[in-house]
């Protein structure tokens, strides 16, 4: 993989300043501003998948954006329904304990739950990190909401090359501090290094994918995961 790719390629774009702008402009709008930035990264993803010469879409499609979006947040919300029902027990333990000071045996065995719900959010999280980037190229790639359900190939590709989603955890990460940056530019520069953020995640996950699925350079890709997964 090549990492410093990921944050340069968006330059490459002759109308980059343009198309990351107007992405900086739509964060703003409630609800309907993030499903249509996933969307626009769901594309930048596609596009690094089948190698398109043009780096960025342009904004012209809304409608489809806005349902590539979608079917991101759907991706987003199924895998991570057992982190919100485990956090949901721990607000609940959490009550508890608060109500159950005076009985020092039932408080600790309330900390210990807490701890122990604590440690199965920290540990699916992580590796939801690797699972879910998966998922979503195997959906940009094949084009097709369902693929991002396919375990077994989603888990093959992240056994084949856990390194490179390991690459993309860290993108994010690094992509989530540039984000932060934009607080020095009088806040309002927080939207613009949010969408360039945007292209980072979404260029690392094409370009896992691609590491994982030697082969795959195009959208209407046949399946290409061996039988064994």
């Amino acid at each position: 993989m090549d990492f410093g790719k990921a944050f340069s390629y968006p330059f490459e774009d002759q109308d980059w300043f343009k198309k990351i702008g107007v992405a900086a402009l739509i964060v703003l709008i409630p609800i309907m501003g993030p499903l249509l930035i996933a969307g626009w990264g769901f594309e930048i993803t596609r596009r690094v998948i089948k190698a398109d010469p043009e780096p960025l879409p342009d904004w012209s499609e809304f409608g489809e954006m806005l349902g590539n979006g979608f079917k991101v947040a759907v991706v987003w919300f199924a895998y991570m329904l057992p982190v919100i029902l485990l956090q949901v027990c721990l607000q609940v333990a959490i009550l508890g304990s608060a109500e159950s000071l005076d009985n020092d045996a039932l408080t600790a065995g309330i900390t210990f739950f807490i701890f122990c719900i604590s440690c199965l959010v920290f540990i699916y999280s992580l590796i939801m990190a690797f699972i879910v980037p998966a998922a979503l190229g195997n959906m940009a790639a094949k084009n097709d909401l369902s693929a991002a359900f396919r375990f077994g190939e989603v888990w093959g590709l992240v056994r084949t090359q856990p390194g490179a989603y390991a690459m993309v955890l860290l993108g994010g990460l690094v992509a989530g501090f540039v984000a932060s940056l934009g607080v020095v530019a009088c806040f309002i520069g927080v939207f613009f290094t949010a969408a360039y953020a945007t292209t980072i995640n979404a260029h690392l996950r094409g370009q896992a994918y691609l590491q994982a699925a030697p082969g795959t350079s195009t959208i209407d890709a046949t399946e290409i995961m061996p039988s064994d997964f």
